[in-house]
């Protein structure tokens, strides 16, 4: 005999971001219990998200992949869609292109994120859908959940947290997780 089920699916994850106090520039990650220090963008957070701005924007945000680099660190499992990161991919960041707020592959002359970076920072990057799929120019490209700076200096608009702390997460993120910016 088969179990029943209710036909109700599990709820999703929702990971919130909260500004730090004292500090706009530093959040505080909530998820599950835990609270985990986290960077964000220099400017804090915005409800106006502008190309350049150096702001998060204030918005509740799904997960829908990400990129790992294998040759670095070994990724925790994860039921999130992840790629690895190789030294052609690039992301587009120039609003008047038609590629705005896309992944790119090098050579690409516009203006753009490497994704393979020296600093470490997309060691492991996770794609939020901010601006993705109805893409307005100048609203913000390339808004990702990444590894921070030493220091945790703040982003150009990302949410940024320890590698410790990534580990942590990553086992719980799925696609349709939702980063919620207060």
């Amino acid at each position: 005999m088969r179990k029943k089920t209710s036909g109700k699916r599990p709820a999703k994850s929702i990971i919130t971001v909260r500004p730090a106090p004292r500090d706009r520039k530093r959040a505080l990650v909530c998820f599950d219990g835990r609270v985990e220090q986290a960077a964000i963008g220099r400017s804090g957070i915005t409800s106006l998200k502008r190309e350049g701005d150096g702001a998060t924007p204030r918005a509740a945000m799904k997960l829908i992949g990400g990129y790992v680099r294998r040759d670095r660190l070994f990724l925790p499992p994860t039921p999130l869609p992840m790629r690895a990161t190789r030294k052609d991919m690039l992301w587009c960041d120039a609003p008047g292109h038609a590629q705005y707020n896309r992944p790119v592959m090098a050579p690409f002359s516009p203006s753009h994120e490497e994704m393979m970076r020296e600093d470490g920072l997309y060691d492991i990057c996770l794609v939020m859908d901010w601006n993705l799929l109805a893409r307005r120019r100048n609203a913000g490209s390339a808004i990702f959940f990444h590894l921070i700076r030493p220091g945790y200096e703040p982003t150009q608009g990302c949410v940024a947290v320890s590698l410790p702390a990534m580990s942590r997460l990553m086992p719980h993120m799925r696609r349709g997780t939702v980063v919620r910016v207060l």
